[in-house]
């Protein structure tokens, strides 16, 4: 497969330019060169975060041999489906993303098309953020818990959550220039960090698990009686809840830089540098567990839930090394958290730009001093906030947060993929394409984007029922938020929005977006 970057009319006009021919003006402060956009989507994806978070997951859902083998087969999934997302951010650099390009792909229907892509968009940043910044809360928990005693209680992880949640919207108020140099210093943050804590598991540990156990091991502790069949597959959410996020890229485009070629090539090296040190992170995690499978080490371990890494670390190299390696992984969490906070913002401002969320003036509004979107990153962070909150009595909760965070996100990934196909040759392409391979690679991403949103809204963990009732104790209540969202939205657009929802709309004539743009620098 050849991308092919020669030049293009579009390409030739300049990044404002380019933002004036889509209907828009230069509102947020374009200061991020290529390499920062890609690490706003290497840093969402955070294999800091997603791997380790959901560690205890894979023990449970398939054993080692899943989360080993599982890792490369999504993570090649997951590439395709990010090729084909960056083939169109190409030729619609804008911070709308998903939304945008699925009005503007639709040969009929634009604005409907638009509107759901949207709003599970919606769904999907906000739940990554929970997924991402709960994960943070768990660690911070587990080491304030060797450091200091504190209880691991469910409203003390609730509390730590709400925090991490204040402090990130804060950080993102401050302006697009931090949180750039955030990011950038948070790529080498995560590269470093997974080379230490690879080396520390390699050769401190007195004992590792046998390379046998590490690439064919199968484990099934999830409390479901039911084949391999099943079981594998639903061990696949670690690799593909850590593969996510990375549409920032898309949404980071009006503040960067060449952004036609930039944003696609942030989608996808942000999923290949992803996929190399993931993988040496996940094989290096496995043969770090003490015991056999399915002995009480391992059990012990799983059983930590989303902070089982630090009870493998502790185990591992004991309890100074373990808290070394928990700030490690804090760390990068925490450099995540502000990343998705910062993406999530910038779509909410998009998408109630162009009117579509209740109370959109308000949200689209913009700090005029700052040039961000400060009411958004708050409402970034309070929906996330909520979505995590079922943890006060639903103990498999962060499960059901990283189901709905992949199935959202990828439902909006690929329905502007499955309109850009269905448009054929009459698709204008931007500099940066596929050539021939767009059917192939795009016809495979919608096939399995379809696969996985079935498979995480099913049962994760049993009993299912109890007492003849649904046991809400592991019920996985991802089902429930996607048709919310879908009953919302579709109840929403045919009442009301089918009548004033014309998708995307343009900010005014040239003279107008160019008299918006002078009244923010005046300031």
């Amino acid at each position: 497969m050849s991308v092919n970057n020669e030049a293009s009319s579009a390409q030739q006009l300049s990044d404002e330019e380019e933002l004036h021919r889509l209907g828009y003006a230069q509102e947020l402060r374009r200061r991020m060169s290529g390499f920062s956009n890609f690490a706003v989507s290497f840093t969402i994806i955070s294999i800091l975060s997603g791997c380790l978070t959901l560690y205890y997951f894979g023990m449970d859902e398939g054993g080692p041999a899943v989360i080993v083998w599982g890792w490369p087969f999504v993570g090649i999934m997951t590439l395709l489906v990010g090729l084909s997302m960056a083939e169109v951010c190409s030729s619609f650099p804008t911070a709308g993303g998903l939304y945008y390009w699925a009005a503007k792909l639709a040969k009929k229907n634009g604005p409907a098309w638009s509107w759901f892509t949207g709003w599970f968009n919606f769904l999907g940043q906000v739940a990554v953020t929970a997924g991402i910044d709960f994960g943070a809360a768990f660690f911070i928990n587990a080491f304030l818990n060797l450091e200091f005693g504190l209880g691991t209680a469910h409203w003390e992880t609730i509390v730590i959550y709400a925090i991490v949640l204040f402090v990130h919207g804060l950080l993102n108020q401050f302006g697009i220039r931090l949180v750039a140099m955030l990011n950038d210093i948070s790529v080498w943050w995560h590269i470093t960090g997974v080379l230490i804590i690879v080396a520390v598991v390699a050769f401190a540990p007195a004992h590792h698990l046998p390379a046998k156990d590490v690439f064919t091991g199968l484990f099934n502790n999830s409390g479901l009686h039911i084949g391999w069949w099943y079981i594998v597959p639903v061990g696949l959410l670690l690799a593909q809840y850590t593969f996510t996020g990375y549409d920032a890229s898309a949404h980071m485009t009006e503040e960067t830089h060449s952004a036609s070629r930039s944003g696609p090539r942030g989608i996808v090296m942000s999923i290949l540098v992803s996929l190399a040190a993931g993988w040496v992170l996940l094989i290096g995690m496995t043969f770090a567990l003490q015991g056999p499978i399915g002995g009480t080490k391992y059990l012990n371990e799983a059983a930590a839930g989303a902070a089982a890494p630090a009870q493998i670390w502790h185990d591992a190299i004991g309890l100074t090394g373990a808290k070394l390696l928990l700030l490690i992984a804090i760390g990068a969490q925490l450099f995540c958290g502000m990343s998705s906070v910062t993406a999530n913002s910038r779509m909410i401002y998009a998408f109630s730009r162009d009117g579509a969320l209740p109370g959109s003036a308000f949200w689209h509004r913009v700090n005029k001093r700052s040039r961000t979107p400060t009411n958004a990153i708050w409402l970034a962070a309070t929906g996330a906030l909520i979505l995590g909150l079922p943890y006060l009595w639903n103990g498999v909760a962060y499960g059901a947060v990283t189901s709905i965070a992949v199935i959202g996100l990828y439902i909006a990934y690929v329905l502007p993929t499955f309109l850009r196909l269905r448009q054929g040759e009459s698709f204008q392409r931007g500099p940066w394409h596929l050539g021939r391979w767009s059917y192939l690679i795009g016809w495979t991403a919608v096939v399995w984007v379809v696969f996985i949103t079935i498979l995480f809204m099913l049962p994760q963990f049993g009993p299912i029922t109890s007492g003849g009732t649904l046991d809400l104790d592991t019920f996985n209540y991802s089902v429930v938020a996607v048709i919310v969202v879908i009953g919302y939205a579709g109840i929403y657009w045919a009442v009301s929005a089918k009548n004033w929802f014309t998708g995307p709309k343009v900010q005014g004539t040239p003279e107008e977006l160019a008299a918006i743009e002078h009244e923010l620098e005046a300031v």
